[in-house]
């Protein structure tokens, strides 16, 4: 795949439309495009939070193990950005995202995202959204098992 078309992929993602193509172009260069099959993990929970995967086709679960075995929290799909929470709050993996069907990411390196988020603030509003609506969908599972 050629950097110009990394970057056609990476336009299409709502986090970072409003970036430069000039930027996307340095992103994507410094950025890894890796594949996962079904099953295969992109991390586990306790892992070092050492990059932030955006994911380009397939779909990811992201599970928690709990009292009776894992517990998906949820299923990502295209354009969804996983893995950023660890870099945000300095800490392991908070839990195991594993490809449910074949998978492209780009593997956003720690330092790189970190970066981009200094550079371009609406991307960091962006990203505390989601997190924010992540925390508040579960939430209400939790509510919901719990009755």
């Amino acid at each position: 795949m050629t950097l110009d078309t990394e970057v056609s992929s990476l336009r299409q993602v709502p986090l970072f439309r409003g970036v430069e193509p000039s930027r996307l172009k340095l992103l994507a260069f410094t950025s890894e495009r890796v594949h996962f099959e079904a099953g295969q993990q992109l991390f586990a929970r306790g892992d070092a939070a050492d990059a932030a995967y955006l994911l380009l086709d397939g779909s990811a679960a992201v599970t928690i193990d709990g009292p009776q075995g894992p517990f998906r929290l949820a299923l990502l799909g295209a354009n969804a950005l996983v893995g950023e929470m660890g870099i945000l709050a300095e800490q392991p993996r908070s839990a195991t995202v594993t490809a449910v069907d074949p998978t492209t990411a780009l593997r956003i390196d720690r330092t790189v995202f970190l970066e981009l988020l200094a550079q371009f603030p609406q991307i960091g509003i962006a990203v505390m959204r989601e997190l924010a609506l992540r925390l508040e969908q579960t939430n209400q599972q939790l509510a919901q098992r719990s009755n």
